[in-house]
């Protein structure tokens, strides 16, 4: 069953694997409206072949990678966040790409398959389909990805081989020391008496071989994974969730993961007053998703009951929704809020609802009663539906603003918003959020409003909208750029890709673990730095040289450069996929272990390829089958939990491998020295099987459930080479073993030897007994058959690693600081075993295929009396590893750095 049950783990994890693969088709354009025969036709994207003419549109897929070759419109924006991970989108044209070693970010008259068109119309030659796209070079990159076996499966493997030979070896070395027994006469010739000690040399085998441990590994990891799918990671592959208690670094992606994704108005500035007090007024906006839901602020940091209220942030509202060309709205499927179009112009619909509607005692809380489907673009509608849009002035690279002319009430206004720079030198007044008021644009308030722009854009590294209105004549049915003069300046709004809230100080604990956490994206150097500080990743930092780079400046760094760079980097900007692939082997080549966080397609050759890849719940399907975690919750908080639950694993698995492999060298003991000393056969083959089934299955899973440690997130992460049985550990493990064997074989002499009811045979007769019927004594040789000492050796092995379960509730805590009852799930666990132990001793047909027979009062007296000190033993060996010179001693065992040497130096 366990063999089936890993087979199965095994297949659905490859199914997934090639499932990522398949999942980028959802990627790709279903239809393309191409050139053929002369005219335009809709035909199936699979049809394209590079020099076919394309026209896209908003909204429209790109079909292939394609070259810009005719604007339709006055501009063309694409999103291209899958690809890249820009949170912005990106403006194409015509002109050929100047720079050199250009990444995707720079190719702006390049249109990549897959991306999605959000504002404008174009035609573009294809240049390339299917795996010569960009696209496909991640298909081809994630095929190219090798897995690599969990740190946790390296260290097991290694001892299990080690103790595979060592086992062997005591085999071979059990029947050779026997060699002149063979020829026994209760043996009845020399090749029963080979044959014989074959038999004890396979009991041996069974006996040391932890034939549990890979079921129990795969039980602990299980229930790892239902413990972390609490916490909303959900774990895709069960190796993981170790994997995760030794990571050291964790890249983490910006846009999407550390940000909402969603652009969101954080800032408003108006002209308050030019008679008194300051003369600009700055509002702070909450919320940080696409969701009607946000508070606006006063600079005195005090809410706005009413924000219609002000002639300012009403006349914001109206511009915003109505010199807007994007949609928002709720999709019921995804229980989320939906963009059409720009990102920074659906920011700006979301600010509308912020603001609410005039006229209302209670706005905008009231619409909180509406549908979800409603509440969307309520106040948007109400705008539209007040005035009637005239005529469209598209914005234009040249002159970076566009234009809106509608009409209300006999009386014709144009909206205006776009460049700050380009808004304000059109305006010749302003309107003034105390009385509404429009007065003349002064010099000291054009300097003042150049202030807070600049203030805007380089300190707080905000994307900028100014917004203007101005009255035209009545009945005007058209604009011209003529008409973008005389404006009235109303309000200049900041907005931003923002980060989540948790994200600080889930930054924190990262640190405070050892973890170095780095921050990678396709967006701009500046803007990085600037959530960077947000987030505190440059808490400790005043200059960022030597921390941030960006991908080509890194890739122009000599090979050793790169090493330091590596050790040192906080950020990783400007990147493609093919980067962060890169990023991750080279971490990984200075033993590193990496986790990726990622939700685009662009991050899907690196989560692959990282130790650990966690997907957002929220990313593509791409990301999340090429992921070995996935968050529900899309909160980077949620991996420092997770961290903290590996690691906890990692501890349990120790101890029960611990507690395992003590309670076989145990078994190995009593078998070896039994043979050695040459007494009879303290334990049969199917006692041990017994011993075996009913100590390493429930006990040892039983200790999965142990509680992390309070200190397990101030520890830094173990190395990769640190073995899962150090130095001092299996000298534990010997010193605990040799224990268990020395007090099995004593409760089997103690029995021959002391007991009222046995034969009290001297010891001499005990090791001598394979000579007794050459012999004449004073007991029969039949006493060497008899169920009783093999019935107490059975039990003293069975009690005395019932004792040594509970050592194993920590690895260094005494247990009176770590009480039994802490973990009840392996008291529960002891109480069924020796219950199940007890059941076969005094049931009459299982007595008899086990070979034993019931114990007496006295004989458990002595089971008890042999099996306790395990607890005082090993009290004393987990003082001593609380003591550093125990600790020290492991420290041998560890690899030096894999780093070259000046890099060490350094």
């Amino acid at each position: 069953m366990i063999l089936a049950a890993n087979a199965a783990v095994g297949v659905i994890t490859e199914t997934n694997a090639e499932k990522a693969l398949v999942e980028l088709r959802a990627y790709q354009a279903d239809v393309a409206t191409v050139l053929r025969n002369g005219c335009f036709s809709i035909l199936p994207a699979t049809e394209l072949v590079p020099g076919d003419i394309v026209e896209v549109g908003v909204g429209c897929k790109v079909p292939a990678d394609m070259r810009m070759v005719e604007m339709l419109s006055s501009q063309l924006r694409v999103d291209q966040a899958i690809l890249t991970g820009e949170s912005c989108s990106v403006a194409k044209d015509l002109e050929s790409t100047v720079a050199t070693n250009a990444v995707y970010q720079d190719k702006t008259n390049i249109l990549f398959s897959g991306t999605v068109v959000v504002a404008g119309r174009a035609r573009a030659i294809v240049v390339g389909v299917g795996s010569n796209t960009a696209m496909g070079s991640i298909r081809d990159a994630m095929l190219r990805t090798v897995d690599e076996a969990t740190p946790l499966k390296k260290k097991l493997d290694e001892f299990g081989t080690f103790l595979a030979k060592v086992i062997a070896g005591i085999c071979v070395l059990v029947w050779v020391v026997n060699i002149g027994h063979f020829r026994d006469p209760s043996h009845g010739g020399f090749m029963r008496g080979a044959i014989h000690y074959f038999k004890i040399a396979v009991a041996l085998a069974v006996a040391a071989i932890p034939e549990g441990l890979p079921a129990v590994v795969t039980t602990c990891l299980a229930l790892g994974t239902k413990r972390m799918a609490r916490l909303n990671a959900i774990v895709r592959s069960l190796p993981s969730v170790e994997t995760l208690g030794c990571t050291t670094v964790i890249c983490s992606d910006k846009t999407g993961t550390l940000t909402t994704n969603m652009m969101s108005v954080s800032k408003v500035c108006v002209v308050q007053s030019v008679h008194r007090g300051p003369i600009t007024n700055d509002y702070a906006v909450t919320g940080t998703t696409f969701a009607p839901e946000g508070m606006i602020f006063d600079s005195a940091g005090m809410q706005l009951e009413f924000p219609a209220q002000f002639p300012c942030l009403l006349h914001i509202a109206m511009c915003s929704a109505l010199c807007n060309e994007s949609i928002l709205q709720y999709n019921p499927d995804k229980k989320n809020y939906d963009k059409i179009g720009e990102s920074t112009e659906v920011a700006l619909r979301v600010l509308v609802e912020k603001v609410g509607l005039p006229g209302f005692d209670s706005m905008p809380s009231a619409l909180n009663i509406l549908s979800k489907h409603e509440r969307a673009s309520y106040c948007n509608r109400y705008w539209e539906h007040q005035f009637k849009k005239i005529c469209v002035l598209e914005f234009s690279r040249d002159r970076k603003m566009m234009s809106v002319l509608c009409s209300r009430k006999q009386q014709e206004i144009m909206f205006s918003k776009g460049a700050p720079e380009s808004i304000i030198t059109r305006c010749t007044h302003i309107l003034c959020n105390e009385d509404g008021s429009s007065i003349p644009l002064t010099t000291d308030i054009r300097n003042e409003l150049d202030e807070r722009f600049k203030s805007f854009a380089g300190k707080d590294t905000l994307r900028c909208l100014a917004l203007a209105l101005k009255r035209m004549p009545m009945g005007q049915q058209t604009i011209c750029h003529e008409d973008e003069t005389n404006l009235t300046f109303i309000g200049l709004v900041g907005m931003l890709d923002p980060p989540r809230e948790e994200v600080r100080n889930a930054i924190l604990s990262c640190m405070s673990a050892g973890i170095r956490v780095i921050v990678v994206t396709g967006d701009n150097k500046t803007t990085a730095e600037s959530l960077c500080r947000r987030i505190g990743a440059f808490e400790h930092l005043g200059d960022f040289t030597g921390y941030s780079y960006t991908a080509s400046e890194f890739e122009e760094l000599p090979p050793l450069q790169q090493t330091l760079a590596l050790q040192r980097m906080v950020l990783f900007t400007r990147v493609e996929p093919s980067h962060k692939k890169m990023l991750v082997e080279a971490l990984q080549n200075q033993n590193e272990v990496v986790a990726m966080t990622g939700d685009g397609v662009n991050d899907a050759p690196a989560l692959k390829k990282a130790d650990i890849g966690i997907a957002m719940g929220s990313g593509t399907a791409v990301a999340k089958s090429a992921s070995d975690m996935v968050l529900a919750d899309d909160n980077f908080a949620s991996i420092v939990a997770a961290v903290a639950e590996g690691r906890a694993i990692y501890n349990n698995t120790k101890q029960f491998i611990r507690y395992m492999i003590s309670s076989n060298i145990g078994e190995v003991v009593c078998i070896f020295v039994a043979a050695v000393l040459g007494m009879p056969d303290t334990l049969v083959p199917v006692q041990l099987l017994w011993v075996n089934l009913v100590t390493d299955g429930l006990p040892a899973t039983a200790i999965g459930f142990n509680k992390q440690d309070t200190d397990v997130m101030m520890a830094k992460p173990r190395k990769v080479s640190e073995a899962v049985v150090t130095g001092w550990l299996f000298f534990r493990y010997l010193v605990i073993g040799a224990y268990v064997g020395l007090a099995t074989i004593t409760g089997f002499v103690w029995w021959f030897v002391y007991s009222d009811k046995g034969p009290k045979l001297p010891y001499y007769e005990l090791v001598n007994f394979d000579s007794c019927p050459t012999r004449e004594t004073s007991y029969p040789c039949s006493i060497f058959d008899d169920r009783h000492p093999s019935t107490v050796s059975m039990t003293v092995l069975v009690v005395v690693e019932m004792f040594n379960a509970l050592n194993n509730l920590s690895e260094n805590q005494s247990l009176l600081v770590i009480p039994p009852w802490s973990n009840p799930w392996l008291l529960a666990s002891i109480a069924l075993t020796m219950l199940l132990h007890v059941v076969i001793l005094y049931v009459e047909p299982l007595s008899m295929l086990f070979s034993v027979t019931p114990l007496s009062w006295t004989e458990w007296t002595i089971v008890m009396y042999l099996s306790f000190p395990v607890i005082i033993i090993d009290e004393v060996l987990k003082f001593f590893s609380r003591n550093s010179r125990g600790r020290r001693f492991g420290f041998r065992f560890r690899r030096p750095d894999a780093l070259p040497r000046e890099a060490r130096d350094k």
